[in-house]
């Protein structure tokens, strides 16, 4: 049970852009616990992730839009009369942002332009939730990095994500609307696209260890992280919502301990029960958009909202396990 005091949502009427996805399947099922109804808005682009199976138990209870936040008059009608909308709509493939820019820019970017000025004509008294990356930082100049921190993204998923949160603080900024950014880093948990290196990186390696093949880990692994249980990733996002001193800021929201590489694929080995880990030494292309540790504080949304993580690397792993393990076919492609 969640230690994070969570309002209840009775009666309000929430958006989930991007909701067939990972974060968005999850925070579907969450809304739903608060008692909020819910509209997920996903055009179900294989680059992002989304699978209409996330919501097979639940899809009696949701509201279905199978349209595009590139077409700005679909999504207005679906912005006008909603109390919350939470923003996980994305492109979230890091090498397929470098091989097709543009495409990664029309969604990231240019799609966030279409949500926030359909908030801005037609609702702006609705509370935005925009999902941010830890990745926008780049390389660290200082650790542990917090809010303040400046931005060098090395890739083109990253510097989009990094426009499109300054684009959301300008429109609260400027025009008033309810908005607020959280980062998240390295979140894992059920839900997510496994099968592919495209997505998060602990995602694709719990999918290796649970078809037992080896997870290949570039050099020698000790660039540290913090991963995030996807629970606790969507209770930050409830509470930003829901918390009027959150509107116009950016919080990050991960984990309270730092793992290196190595012992997330050697944690995920042992929690998954098969698989292996090799090490290989870096492919150059990957190496170049690599940006070392990333050794983030959560300080500003503890102390802001009250929220924490509540699910242990250990924990959220076996709980990981016990939703794939039965239904991994769902999941391989």
């Amino acid at each position: 049970m969640s230690a994070n005091t969570l309002p209840r949502l009775d009666g309000k009427k929430v958006l989930i852009t991007g909701g067939l996805g990972f974060i968005g399947a999850n925070l579907v099922r969450l809304c739903l616990r608060l008692g909020a109804a819910v509209t997920i808005y996903d055009n179900l682009d294989p680059r992002s992730g989304g699978r209409l199976y996330n919501v097979q138990d639940v899809k009696d209870e949701v509201e279905l839009a199978f349209h595009d936040i590139q077409n700005f008059d679909q999504l207005t009608d679906r912005v006008m009369g909603k109390d919350i909308l939470f923003n996980c709509a994305a492109s979230t493939s890091h090498p397929f942002s470098m091989r097709e820019p543009w495409l990664d820019s029309d969604v990231n970017s240019r799609g966030v332009i279409n949500l926030l000025e359909a908030t801005r004509r037609f609702n702006p008294e609705m509370q935005f939730v925009h999902v941010g990356t830890s990745t926008q930082l780049g390389p660290l100049q200082y650790t542990p990095a917090d809010e303040r921190h400046p931005e060098f993204p090395t890739d083109i998923y990253s510097a989009n994500k990094s426009v499109s949160e300054k684009y959301v603080l300008i429109y609260a900024r400027t025009y008033g609307i309810c908005a607020s950014v959280v980062r998240l880093s390295n979140t894992f948990g059920p839900y997510a696209s496994i099968h592919s290196p495209e997505f998060t990186f602990n995602n694709f390696f719990i999918g290796l260890a649970l078809q037992n093949k080896p997870i290949t880990v570039f050099g020698d692994g000790k660039q540290l992280r913090n991963v995030l249980y996807v629970t606790d990733a969507c209770e930050a996002l409830v509470m930003a919502a829901t918390t009027p001193c959150s509107l116009g800021e950016t919080y990050f929201a991960v984990g309270d301990e730092h793992y290196s590489v190595g012992e997330i694929a050697e944690a995920t080995v042992r929690h998954m029960r098969s698989g292996s880990v090799t090490y290989v030494p870096w492919p150059e292309q990957r190496k170049r958009i690599d940006f070392g540790d990333a050794i983030i504080s959560n300080a500003k949304i503890k102390e802001a909202l009250g929220w924490k993580p509540t699910t242990s690397m250990a924990d959220g792993l076996e709980l990981t396990r016990e939703y794939y393990a039965p239904r991994l076919e769902h999941y391989l492609r």
